[in-house]
């Protein structure tokens, strides 16, 4: 398995802030704003979709770490965009500088780091732990 990846691809992934994604529903604060666990899945998702197209077939990656800031809040009905770049492959590892920004200002940032799997193993050993 060889991927074609390079440094430097950059994801988006967008949301809207609704009741779906706020800190109440996560479970993570006690008022209506932009959840920090919700902020984490967009930018992982920035991460994920970007490298996606580059991948072998049967593969994809998975969240193995993330360290964020969660640095401003964002109200009902403003989106919210989570940008990715890839800054480093090594081997199977990859690992992203990520950002948010609502329509306003940079709401968070950080590291994220992804692991290169194939489906199928992942799958058939996650599903012997049950045994």
């Amino acid at each position: 398995m060889e991927p074609s990846l390079k440094a430097g691809i950059i994801g988006e992934a967008k949301t809207v802030v609704s009741d779906r994604n706020t800190a109440i529903t996560h479970g993570s604060g006690s008022i209506p704003v932009f959840a920090t666990p919700a902020m984490i899945a967009l930018m992982e998702n920035a991460a994920l979709s970007s490298v996606q197209p580059f991948l072998p077939e049967g593969h994809t990656t998975v969240g193995i770490k993330i360290t964020s800031s969660h640095i401003a809040a964002t109200p009902l009905g403003m989106e919210v965009a989570a940008k990715s770049e890839l800054l480093e492959i090594e081997g199977k590892r990859l690992v992203f500088k990520v950002e948010a920004y609502d329509a306003r200002e940079k709401i968070g940032e950080g590291t994220h780091e992804r692991f290169i799997i194939n489906k199928e193993k992942f799958m058939k050993k996650n599903e012997e732990k049950k045994l």
